[in-house]
């Protein structure tokens, strides 16, 4: 078994440093059917080392067959928690991935998942989490069974993660989506402690895995370390929603046909990536546009 030779448990692995890094991850099942894979994607974080699990809307709650297919991820069951909304689920985080195995009607930067692991540990470091004990929340999204994420919860995601597989049926169930990308971020994250420990190498540099990707992508922008933390998913919807409003109300946009506007403008907010201060400034001149 795979943590037998790199366990989160070993007493040579710098398992602290391991394990505050994954901690600043939660994984978001959307809209699941069976309760069973509920308790298999359990399973498949306890594997991983990841401990956070939100359920939004799920069709029929937690059960014993949830329990029964979590082996020992029952903790991480017993502390799920159950929300009606994705805004809900998402709105203290930073940054949010989403599971896609296909594009969609507007898209977002496409990542595989070891450059998604990497993006996550480059933004935890930018924000010096891990000294200064001001963890980022970071939020990898699941769709449901049967057609996986709608274009709308989608649009959310700052970035999508798509697995190479087979281009006849790429598509993964639930569980072993979550299975394939938990193991890459394990990896990087526990080659990342070590690198940065310097104890152990990498074993594939950043430029021979981009080298390696035959995957069609749009420019990804990394998150910078500017001098005040990242806004929030709900601070970045509110602000989108007020600039709407701004747009209607000056006639720019019509509040009955918005179309990709509010997406549009949520792809824009990922890539200005803005901070606090420029938050507060940008809010309090929308404020001021729309009163007068």
């Amino acid at each position: 078994m795979f943590l037998n030779n790199t366990s989160i448990s070993d007493k040579n692995a710098p398992v602290s440093k391991t394990v505050d890094y994954l901690s600043c991850l939660q994984v978001i099942m959307v809209n699941t059917t069976l309760p069973a894979n509920i308790g298999s994607a359990a399973r498949a974080m306890h594997t991983m080392g990841l401990t956070r699990l939100s359920v939004v809307n799920p069709k029929h709650p937690i059960d014993d067959t949830s329990i029964a297919h979590a082996a020992g991820g029952q903790d991480i069951l017993a502390n799920a928690k159950i929300v009606d909304h994705l805004e809900t689920a998402i709105s203290d985080c930073q940054l949010v991935f989403a599971a896609s195995s296909r594009s969609r009607h507007l898209p977002r930067p496409v990542v595989n998942p070891m450059q998604a692991a990497e993006i996550m540990m480059d933004f935890i470091d930018s924000q010096s989490a891990i000294e200064l004990g001001n963890m980022p929340n970071i939020a990898i999204l699941f769709g449901r069974e049967d057609r996986g994420l709608t274009n709308e919860e989608l649009s959310l995601a700052d970035y999508h993660i798509q697995i190479d597989a087979n281009p006849d049926y790429p598509v993964l169930n639930v569980a072993s989506a979550l299975q394939v990308i938990a193991s890459f971020i394990f990896t990087y994250v526990q080659s990342h402690v070590a690198n940065n420990s310097a104890k152990n190498a990498v074993t594939m540099t950043a430029d021979e895995i981009e080298d390696s990707l035959e995957l069609p992508m749009l420019s990804t922008f990394r998150r910078q370390q500017w001098d005040e933390p990242a806004i929030n998913q709900q601070q970045l919807q509110h602000l989108i929603k007020r600039i709407t409003e701004l747009m209607v109300a000056r006639n720019l946009a019509d509040s009955e046909h918005l179309r990709s506007l509010p997406s549009r403008l949520s792809r824009l907010g990922s890539r200005l990536q803005l901070d606090q201060k420029e938050y507060q400034l940008l809010s309090a001149l929308v404020a001021k546009l729309l009163k007068d």
